[in-house]
Order: C-alpha cells, then sequence, then structure tokens
C-alpha cells in the first residue's frame, strides 16, 4: 500500500492546490516533490497538498482533524510562520512568536497522540527582502521587524523540532547565500513566495531532508 506524504502550511504550500481533488497539487514545491519522488519511487507513495494560502500557525491548528489527523497521513512536513508576522505588520492579527510556539507544540503534541508512528518535518520559516516586505516611506523598520520576527518564528520552530525529536529543515541560510548570485527577486518574487527557481531549489531542500527520515 502506499504511503501518503501530506504537505501543510500557507500559500508557499498551497500554490493554487485543487480542494476538489487531491491529485492536483498545485504549482510549487510540492508538486516538484511529488513528481521527483513519484518518478523515483513508482506506486509507493501518494501525495497530498492541504497548504492554505494566507494560513498562520492558529489557522493550521484549527484545521488540524480534517487536514491532518483524519487523513492519517504517515508522513507530513509543514512550512508555516510567515503570515504569523505579515498579518500583524499589515492587519494587526498576527500571532506572537510566543504564541506561535506554543500552538505549533499542541499541534504536534495532538497530532502525535492520534498518528503515533507518523513522521513529521518542520520547515523553518524565511523571508527575503522584496515588494511584499520592504520598508517604506510610512514605514521605514517595516523590513528590519519583518526579518527579526520571522527569525523568532524561526527559532521557536526549531525548538518545537528538537523537542519533540523531528526533522528540522533549515532554510533563511540557503535564501541568504543564493542572494548572492542573483537579486532576492529571482528566487522569491515578492521577499515571501518562491518564483519557479525557488520552488525549485526549496523542493531539493525538501528530497534532502526526506532522505534523512526514517522510512
Amino acid at each position: 500500500m502506499a504511503k501518503t506524504i501530506l504537505f501543510q502550511g500557507d500559500s508557499i504550500t498551497d500554490c493554487g492546490r485543487s480542494r476538489q481533488d487531491d491529485a492536483m497539487t498545485g504549482t510549487g514545491y510540492a508538486t516538484m516533490v511529488k513528481g521527483a519522488l513519484g518518478a523515483k519511487y513508482p506506486g509507493e507513495y501518494c501525495f497530498i497538498n492541504k497548504g492554505v494560502g494566507g494560513s498562520r500557525i492558529t489557522d493550521v491548528y484549527t484545521r488540524i482533524k480534517s487536514d491532518i489527523i483524519n487523513l492519517k497521513p504517515d508522513y507530513m512536513s509543514m512550512l508555516i510562520g510567515v503570515n504569523d508576522v505579515w498579518h500583524e505588520i499589515d492587519l494587526n492579527m498576527g500571532v506572537s512568536a510566543e504564541k506561535y510556539e506554543r500552538i505549533y507544540e499542541m499541534l504536534i503534541e495532538e497530532v502525535l497522540e492520534a498518528l503515533p508512528d507518523i513522521k513529521i518535518m518542520i520547515l523553518e520559516p524565511f523571508v527575503l527582502e522584496g515588494e511584499a516586505t520592504a520598508a517604506t516611506e510610512e514605514a521605514p523598520n517595516r523590513w528590519k521587524i519583518f526579518r527579526s520576527e520571522v527569525e523568532l518564528r524561526a527559532v521557536a520552530a526549531k525548538r518545537v523540532a528538537e523537542k519533540y525529536h523531528l526533522s528540522f529543515v533549515p532554510l533563511q541560510k540557503m535564501w541568504d547565500d543564493l542572494c548572492r548570485k542573483a537579486e532576492p527577486s529571482y528566487w522569491l518574487a515578492d521577499g515571501v513566495h518562491p518564483t519557479a527557481m525557488g520552488h525549485y531549489v526549496l523542493a531539493k531542500e525538501w528530497m534532502k531532508a526526506f532522505d534523512g527520515v526514517e522510512r
């Protein structure tokens, strides 16, 4: 029987995936992983993408039964955190770093309790300077706040992974290093959402981490 790989997160994961047909996993890294693993291991895995654009950790938590536990995945990757910052900066509806960590822990604990054999990969949230994150005349410190606050969520995500002995996938340094080869918008179109090239390198990091997960 094929094992199920579940992708969870926000718009970076969502990428236009279908709400009606799980076979339609969008245009981003989830589909690139699906193509690569599906070709390498024919019939061994099925792939579900339940990312939802705009999600914060609190939003994923509200979907824990329908979009995680009830699906009974064998593997799950989670990429969440940038909207917890972005929604605070623009909408005053973000999730503090402390609450982000508490809710993340609650989510992981409940998933592990319901699915004790699941293997989980936590992906580090990331950000670059771009149209969505840049400082403005009205908010000259906007970029500095964006970067520092996303870094706090990244540290929290890593702590959660370490606490529950889960695989943690560092990503921010990768983006920073890539910016030495091309401008940030080449990789993340607006500082948050990957381009085709960005999704490709993200998929490569995902698969590298997956190779290290016990299977």
